[in-house]
């Protein structure tokens, strides 16, 4: 087997492009030559390259900034069966997004006598959502698909198979909003469509679960670090500097308490779609500006009880340790953005934090250093994610739908 690769379509692939598309394509799916060549300067089109010759390629065009069409995939006879289709269709939906102010969506049509575009658009995410109607006569139908970018759920129990060739009952079956074709199958040695009803979510009640969640996690942070606050007025050996970061990590779920708050006046007023803006900057300020300097705080408060050094740095190590495995996991706020080195040396001064501010104070040396390079850090963290990181990126690939159990 011929060893390929792909890569982005420069303007000195056109040549090859038009050669390519006339004899892998029909006269009618060709695009012609200005279309072409603006597809390739916004970098919407793909190759694959073997050999020094082009042998594939996909395209896409974007009328608009929330909404991409998939135009072509061709690949040469000789070539396929390869796996070539699918990464290119993959490596395209995954590039799509990054060339858009907002997530789009991406779609594709295909006639349902083209049963192997079918195939690959199904394998490769894509669910088929309405007929789109040819005219009147022989002419086949075409299906309107859309790539899913989040989960959802289909009903187990309400699928049915209707044959590619059946038109009346196929418009008929992805009539309603919630049915779509799911897979293509073999019935009775013919083709058929697979199609399924998808639970419909609310997005209402989701949002107001969310930021109820929010409110009731930050409330209990709050309260968690308004004892600690209360325990380090009482001390006498406890550092100035780590009061001051407790009453800044106090202020700042304050304000995730009210960002919260907002959230939810927002989801009420259904004033525009700014809900997950909200949210970002609740879950980034309760993170950064109260988690994180509670924990850090920890082993300090518990080296100004016990008196015992041993026990005081298990303790920071574990902290530190357990912070460390957090930012690494899918669960924490970092693992949801690109990461640069920047980034990563800053979550390791993070995790660092519990045990070095330990030995500090069982050193009974100055604190202030490490209590502004930590500062410095969170509001860095901070920064970076509400202001120069956009939309979440890095999330592990999941199917995008799945069956009920």
């Amino acid at each position: 087997m011929t060893a390929w690769s792909t890569r982005p379509a420069s303007p000195a692939d056109l040549d090859q492009l038009r050669l390519l598309l006339a004899e892998s394509c029909e006269a009618e799916v060709i695009p012609s030559s200005p279309l072409l060549i603006a597809a390739v300067e916004r970098e919407l089109v793909r190759v694959v390259e073997s050999e020094g010759d082009l042998v594939g390629c996909i395209a896409a065009e974007m009328p608009s900034p929330g909404h991409a069409r998939l135009s072509l995939i061709a690949v040469r006879d000789r070539s396929r069966r390869q796996g070539m289709a699918t990464r290119l269709l993959g490596e395209m939906v995954r590039d799509l997004p990054r060339k858009s102010s907002e997530p789009p969506l991406i779609s594709a049509v295909a006639g349902t006598e083209e049963l192997t575009v079918t195939r690959l658009l199904l394998a490769c995410g894509f669910i088929g959502t309405r007929v789109m109607r040819a005219g009147d006569g022989d002419c086949a139908d075409r299906i309107y698909y859309q790539y899913k970018s989040r989960v959802e759920y289909i009903d187990p129990d309400a699928r049915h198979l209707v044959h590619v060739t059946a038109r009346e009952q196929l418009a008929e079956s992805l009539g309603p909003t919630d049915h779509a074709v799911t897979a293509l199958v073999s019935l009775g040695g013919e083709p058929a469509f697979e199609i399924a009803r998808f639970e419909k979510d609310d997005p209402a009640t989701l949002q107001s679960g969310e930021a109820a969640a929010g409110i009731a996690f930050s409330g209990s942070i709050l309260a968690a670090i308004t004892f600690l606050l209360g325990f380090a007025f009482s001390s006498t050996r406890f550092p100035d500097d780590v009061r001051l970061l407790l009453i800044g990590a106090t202020f700042s779920t304050v304000l995730s308490l009210i960002v919260y708050a907002s959230a939810s006046g927002e989801l009420a007023r259904i004033r525009s779609n700014a809900f997950g803006k909200i949210m970002k900057w609740g879950n980034v300020l309760s993170e950064y500006g109260g988690v994180f300097p509670f924990l850090i705080s920890l082993p300090v408060t518990y080296a100004q009880v016990s008196g015992n050094p041993w026990t005081t740095m298990v303790l920071a190590v574990v902290i530190s340790a357990a912070m460390a495995w957090y930012e690494r996991s899918e669960f924490s706020i970092a693992h949801r953005f690109r990461r640069s080195r920047t980034e990563v040396g800053l979550m390791v001064l993070t995790a660092a934090s519990p045990t070095v501010g330990a030995a500090l104070v069982e050193a009974d040396a100055v604190s202030w250093p490490w209590t502004i390079a930590l500062t410095a850090t969170l509001m860095a963290r901070t920064w970076l994610y509400l202001f120069r990181r956009g939309a979440e990126a890095d999330i592990a690939e999941r199917r995008q739908w799945q069956i009920r159990g």
